[in-house]
């Protein structure tokens, strides 16, 4: 992982440290603070991650306004719009840390693995993007492993069809960190 990824990736587990134990420190929730990011800004790390209304970037990492660029979707999906969302984390605003956050009990791993391997009239885009973990894996395996694996899948996803992501990532400008949010701790882990 490149130094500056490193510290922003330490920089927000301390964050999630202080969201666990209940003492959140970030002071930057203000008018104020979104006034001076008026014109401009500069987030310290892009997170993709689940639109579950329980996981919650900013807060799980006791973050503040401008700090975290954050692309939500159901069950973590990609597509072009998610993508391009990243792209343009990366290449316009330079961010040296890119998060995928999966989480437990995730509704659409739950609902890919019962509806395996029929595809649904609605939620195709759920069924390409979590079919190929259970093709993998197979459909036995319990949501938060299954959520696991699917954090892997979606790097790879990435870096397979982004050439913008996976230039940054070689030529040493991004570093990518594979994260998972336990809901009864309220910890982020990272995972491999």
């Amino acid at each position: 992982m490149i130094e500056k990824a490193k510290e922003e990736l330490e920089k927000l587990l301390k964050g999630n440290e202080n969201f666990v134990n209940g003492e959140p420190k970030t002071v930057t929730k203000s008018l104020e603070t979104l006034q001076k990011f008026e014109k401009y800004q500069a987030p310290f790390a892009a997170v993709l991650t689940c639109s579950d209304s329980r996981v919650v970037p900013e807060i799980i990492f006791d973050c503040g306004i401008g700090e975290l660029f954050v692309i939500r979707v159901a069950g973590m999906t990609t597509g072009p719009n998610v993508i391009e969302s990243l792209e343009y984390a990366v290449k316009k605003l330079h961010v040296p840390l890119l998060m995928l956050l999966g989480h437990d009990d995730c509704g659409v791993m739950k609902f890919a693995g019962e509806n395996y391997p029929n595809i649904t009239e609605d939620f195709k885009a759920f069924a390409k993007c979590v079919y190929p973990v259970i093709e993998n894996y197979g459909p036995s395996v319990c949501s938060t492993e299954f959520a696991k694996k699917h954090t892997l899948w979606v790097e790879k996803f990435l870096l397979e069809n982004s050439k913008i992501i996976k230039e940054a990532v070689d030529n040493n400008e991004l570093s990518i960190a594979k994260c998972h949010f336990n809901h009864s701790t309220g910890k982020v882990e990272t995972i491999d």
